[in-house]
């Protein structure tokens, strides 16, 4: 699994780097700072809905195998998946706030 984060971040920071342009000297592209806007918002998506899946595999997984053995606990167990799940959620809402304000 580290090794997989490891591989996308380098592929993100060198993929970035291949395909940067320069700006002609002395002038400053009017669109760079709504590039890194977009850049910030598909990072809190992407952070957030994987960490998010992260948490729903393990917290469900888990939850799975206490209901077999105890089948009135469901509510607590679903409770729990939805807390997991509210992760992707916030980083919706940060992705949001750093695109309209």
């Amino acid at each position: 699994m580290r090794k997989m984060l490891l591989f996308a971040a380098l592929l993100l920071i060198f993929g970035t780097l291949l395909f940067a342009q320069e700006a002609p000297a002395g002038e400053v592209p009017a669109q760079s700072t709504s590039v890194w806007k977009y850049f910030a918002a598909a990072l809190a998506v992407g952070f957030s809905c994987i960490a998010g899946g992260i948490a729903v595999a393990q917290i469900g997984s888990a939850a799975m195998g206490a209901l077999s053995e105890n089948p009135d606990i469901s509510g607590k167990a679903l409770l729990y998946v939805g807390l997991a799940e509210g992760i992707c959620l916030w980083g919706f809402l940060v992705a949001m706030l750093v695109l309209f304000l």
